[in-house]
């Protein structure tokens, strides 16, 4: 047996980073305000501050402030109740995001 230590594929080179592209994480985004405004009208405004990063990011070029998005999608997460789609797709964008 090997012992060889391939360490982490996910690592510098990012082989095997299946981080989905900028649009589909706004598509995402967007369909999770859709879910907070039926299910959780209080938290829309944190659907939108992620949808506002993304927007910026697609904007500038440069990557989305993932702070900002974090600190919204744990707002979501702590609130959102199982089985919601809320939760769902907060879910989803934390594994994406890789947060």
């Amino acid at each position: 047996m090997s012992t060889y230590n391939f360490g982490n594929v996910n690592g510098p080179a990012r082989y095997g980073d299946r981080t989905p592209d900028l649009e589909t994480l706004m598509e995402a985004a967007d369909r999770l305000t859709e879910a907070l405004r039926a299910e959780y009208p209080g938290l829309v405004s944190s659907g939108e501050t992620i949808q506002e990063q993304l927007a910026q990011s697609a904007d500038d070029g440069l990557p989305p402030n993932r702070g900002r998005i974090r600190s919204a999608l744990e707002t979501i997460a702590i609130a959102a109740s199982a089985g919601t789609a809320s939760l769902d797709y907060t879910r989803h964008l934390l594994h994406a995001l890789d947060l």
